[in-house]
Parts: C-alpha cells; structure tokens; sequence
C-alpha cells in the first residue's frame, strides 16, 4: 500500500509503501519527547516529494540516525539510519502518515533508555 505524509504545515512531504504491521514507541531521550510511532522501511521505499534540503537534520549521542524535521513547523515525520547489516533503513512517523488509523496499529514499546 501507498501512504502520503508530511509535516505539520506541508514543507516536508512523502510517499512511502509497505504494510503497517505494527510500529515501534520507544523511550529514548529524543523518542520519549517527540512521541513519535515508527514504522520502519527500507530507505528505497520512502519517496520525497519535496526536495531534500527542505527538511533539517538532527543528529546526537553516536550520530547514526539522521532525524529529519521541518524548520518552519518542527514536526519530525521521518529517519534514517542503516539496520544492524548495513542496510539503508528509514524510521517513518506514522503519526505523520495520512488515512492511518493509529488505534489499529499494535505498538511494541522499546526501552532505548537502557541502550
């Protein structure tokens, strides 16, 4: 299935496919405040349709995940990093994601905190 999403104002859009079989809420100090649901992908799968440059990049801690969030409303409705085998991977908000009932997705809650 296709999605659409972006941020809060538009600047960042998307389009990602793949199945939301379930999404990930983890506790980690950037995760916690940002409350985002992750649904991960492989990076092929996530589409932009805005350029690139139209989002900004926060990195910290190892600086192996890029977290993408928009200048202009905050929002961040997406990551990218590379899985434990090197694979480009990217880390999709879903709350960021158009026509998802978030209420039927199950939620595995991870504890980045002990990481």
């Amino acid at each position: 299935m296709k999605y659409r999403g972006s941020c809060h104002c538009g600047a960042v859009a998307f389009e990602v496919e793949g199945e939301i079989a379930s999404a990930l809420a983890c506790n980690c100090s950037i995760c916690q405040r940002k409350g985002s649901l992750l649904w991960f992908v492989p990076r092929e799968a996530l589409h932009l349709l805005t350029p690139e440059d139209a989002s900004r990049v926060y990195e910290f801690n190892t600086h192996r995940i890029k977290h993408r969030f928009c200048p202009q409303c905050g929002i961040h409705p997406y990551a990218e990093g590379t899985d434990p085998k090197g694979n480009r991977m990217a880390a999709v908000n879903i709350r960021c994601l158009e026509e998802v009932d978030l209420a039927a997705v199950p939620v595995t809650h991870y504890d980045g905190r002990s990481i």
